[in-house]
């Protein structure tokens, strides 16, 4: 997904000369396509990401389109007063990237976990909250928002995955995107783990669990329209994210179903413990908090079946 980021940004730097990149010292043998091509419109601050969002700041007032590129636990929080500040207060067009969500940098240990980038953005009024699912609805992402006027924060897989089937590279913003159908139970994921979501929800059709599944890639300050619309269609909701469990997708969709009066069960699956003691792959940090596809499928069928025999 981040080769897809940086070939998404060269195509638009070629016709609008607003693009600008900033790293802090990261992204090596992804950027350097950028770095060559418009070399006086990229430039690496160093270890400094509070210093790199007050520059974008000082570009965006000066009519750029500024897009700072760094670790998601980096471009999230280290400098979290200066994107409130900064490009939210002034709505400015600050895109803040985030790479690498969730456990993408297990072995790094907890300092590199971002867990808590998409719940501590989601809350910054007009600030706009992007995690797209794979490399062809990121780049959709970028296009589809070149010229939002307001700052963005996309998280970015540093992954090489295969396109979400279905998926298609739809998006829109504030609009889940069904990949499949179902009738019992409807399962909504956000970012890189949407492919466990996937692969959930086809285990569970194949023990006759009708299961859809949908792709929010917006997480938005408020639940849109087009989000009640679907959880008004379904009585059981379960939500999946590389994430705590609170303040991100799931408190998204139970602030739909809350406002809205849906009668909808929902399940909440993101990460509930505290930081680890251990570090370890993507794959194994999931299996950790259960949340893979095979261990959310066995959950599922548990509660389905314990439903059944209480009715």
């Amino acid at each position: 997904m981040r080769t897809a980021f940086v070939d998404t940004l060269l195509e638009l730097a070629a016709t609008d000369r607003r693009i600008f990149l900033l790293t802090a010292d990261l992204g090596w043998s992804v950027l350097e396509k950028f770095a060559t091509r418009y070399p006086d419109r990229f430039l690496n601050v160093g270890v400094a990401e509070q210093n790199m969002l007050g520059v974008a700041t000082g570009l965006a007032l000066a009519g750029y389109t500024p897009f700072v590129y760094s670790i998601a636990t980096f471009s999230s929080m280290r400098c979290y007063e200066q994107i409130r500040n900064g490009p939210v207060l002034h709505r400015l067009p600050v895109r803040v990237v985030g790479i690498g969500g969730g456990y993408a940098y297990g072995h790094a240990g907890p300092t590199h976990h971002a867990l808590e980038d998409l719940a501590i953005t989601r809350v910054q009024p007009g600030l706009t909250v992007l995690a797209p699912a794979d490399r062809p609805q990121a780049r959709a992402a970028i296009l589809n928002t070149a010229d939002h006027r307001g700052p963005i924060y996309f998280r970015i897989s540093k992954d090489k995955r295969e396109a979400i089937p279905g998926l298609d590279g739809r998006f829109e913003l504030g609009r889940p995107e069904l990949v499949c159908e179902g009738r019992d139970l409807l399962l909504i994921s956000t970012g890189d783990i949407a492919h466990e979501a996937v692969r959930a929800a086809q285990i569970l059709n194949s023990e006759g669990v009708s299961t859809a599944m949908a792709v929010l890639a917006h997480l938005g300050f408020e639940p849109s329209p087009e989000l009640c619309e679907l959880l008004g269609s379904y009585r059981r909701v379960a939500t999946l994210e590389e994430g705590y469990a609170a303040g991100g997708l799931g408190s998204l969709v139970a602030e739909a179903i809350a406002r809205e009066g849906l009668a909808c069960r929902l399940s909440i699956h993101g990460i509930r413990q505290n930081f680890p003691d251990v570090s370890g792959s993507t794959t194994y940090m999931r299996g950790r908090n259960e949340l893979n596809a095979e261990q959310l499928a066995a959950q599922f069928l548990r509660d389905i079946k314990q439903r059944r025999r209480a009715a």
